[in-house]
């Protein structure tokens, strides 16, 4: 099981950049696909996922209205695009692999997930 995240860079605040999570040895149909960030000093926090189950879609508070996940199932991709970039947002983003379903909680259990790729690094300049 391997997840490559890729798409991070340096970016203005307001920029937009779109995250890769291209995922092997298993199906994106078969598990759930979220993304989490760190910034430096801070906890990690769960950003958005998206559910295998029912396709049900999660977003933070922080970035609701700027990032759009979705999933690309023939190429086993999954991509997180951030629009509207800000200063706070630049942090270290990880895709990781969540269960088949969470029940009512979807998708948002993060603590339940198994793997998580290596991360890319958002840097967002004022």
């Amino acid at each position: 099981v391997q997840l490559q995240a890729s798409g991070g860079g340096l970016v203005k605040s307001g920029g937009s950049l779109r995250l890769s999570c291209t995922a092997s040895g298993f199906s994106l149909d078969s598990y759930s696909i979220g993304w989490s960030r760190q910034a430096p000093g801070k906890e990690r926090e769960g950003v958005s996922c998206i559910s295998a189950s029912d396709g049900r879609i999660f977003y933070d508070d922080p970035v609701k209205g700027r990032f759009t996940i979705s999933r690309d199932i023939a190429k086993n991709t999954v991509y997180l695009q951030m629009n509207d970039l800000r200063p706070e947002d630049s942090a270290t983003y990880y895709c990781g692999r969540g269960p088949f379903t969470g029940g009512n909680y979807g998708c948002t259990l993060f603590y339940e997930y198994d793997h998580w790729g290596q991360g890319t690094q958002v840097t967002v300049s004022s």
